[in-house]
């Protein structure tokens, strides 16, 4: 049994939810996003203003989903109210990142510059030269630009020199020996 899938996931104020069959559309004031659930769980919005999340089947790829959709949709409803956010953080001589109008313009040793178009719905800034802010509504597709973003440049292990998640801790490793 989920412990996590039973919970119900409560509409604060100013969140409009509506559920058609498997369409899950959440509506609130920085947007909306959509959401299909898989046929083995069934979704329904109470009249207590709280979305329920069940499985149709005692099956294992049904309990299986029954936890995933219910964090799925809870992120929706967490990220048209609130929005997500990663930093992005630079190490390195010479490494540093700018707003070219929409576009990321970043500069990591390379000998050219990488431009990174955001997609949409993704808002990028660059507070300092060394700090990149990723932010949007829609929690998987901030990570995955985030990710994009860093695969550029991955942290390594011997000076630390990279892109890398703001808090994140590279683990590192001792240099050649004579």
């Amino acid at each position: 049994m989920s412990r996590l899938g039973k919970r119900p996931i409560p509409a604060p104020n100013g969140v409009t939810i509506t559920v058609k069959g498997q369409d899950v559309s959440v509506k609130g004031p920085k947007g909306t996003l959509n959401f299909r659930a898989h046929d083995d769980v069934e979704v329904t919005y109470g009249s207590s203003g709280e979305l329920l999340v069940k499985p149709r089947h005692e099956t294992a790829r049904a309990r299986a989903l029954w936890g995933t959709t219910r964090a799925v949709l809870a992120a929706n409803v967490k990220g048209v109210t609130e929005g997500f956010e990663k930093n992005l953080e630079m190490t390195g001589v010479g490494y540093r990142a700018a707003m070219q109008g929409k576009n990321l313009q970043m500069q990591l040793g390379y000998s050219h510059e990488i431009i990174y178009e955001a997609p949409e719905g993704i808002t990028l800034a660059t507070p300092k030269p060394t700090e990149i802010k990723v932010s949007g509504i829609d929690s998987q597709a901030v990570g995955q630009v985030a990710a994009e973003i860093r695969s550029y440049r991955p942290p390594e292990p011997y000076k630390g020199k990279g892109v890398r998640y703001a808090g994140e801790r590279i683990r590192r490793k001792e240099g050649k020996k004579k």
